[in-house]
């Protein structure tokens, strides 16, 4: 049975986190991809194509990507090289303190090019991605023509 794993499962979205594929069969040539929707519901993803270690393992913090979205080791590369499946659209977060992005992280056999909706993955899971702590609060600030917002720490 194949696993996908993250560690930790929920983190702040500029933290690192770690990806694991486990139960491969030794040098198996596999597609790692991520993606999630925007609070407009737009797609965005990535993918990263890996061969499988001896043990049948796929780590993108020690193992190269051998292409895809990006190629080489990149630990965080699935989450930096998201793309928009609609062109010009960009990856932005309004409701920063409510709720999380929900990447979700999947593993193909093979190389997996496209998005077809029949094709299985053999493992995923998913990461939450959080833009403000717990604790932290949020003051919006408008000033004259200044506009922003000034996040306190607990």
């Amino acid at each position: 049975m194949v696993e996908v794993t993250v560690t930790p499962q929920s983190s702040l979205a500029d933290r690192p986190v770690q990806i694991r594929v486990r139960g491969l069969t030794p040098s198996q040539l596999v597609t790692l991809r991520a993606w999630l929707k925007d609070e407009q519901g737009e797609c965005f993803q990535s993918r990263a194509f890996f061969r499988a270690d001896g043990a049948g393992e796929v780590d993108p913090g020690i193992h190269a990507a051998l292409g895809g979205s990006y190629s080489g080791v990149w630990p965080m590369g699935l989450f930096w090289f998201l793309q928009p499946d609609t062109l010009f659209r960009r990856l932005v977060k309004r409701d920063v303190a409510g709720s999380p992005f929900r990447v979700r992280l999947e593993v193909f056999d093979g190389l997996c090019l496209g998005t077809d909706p029949r094709e299985q993955p053999l493992g995923s899971c998913e990461a939450e991605r959080w833009y403000v702590g717990p604790g932290v609060q949020r003051v919006p600030i408008r000033e004259g023509r200044v506009r922003g917002a000034l996040f306190l720490p607990p």
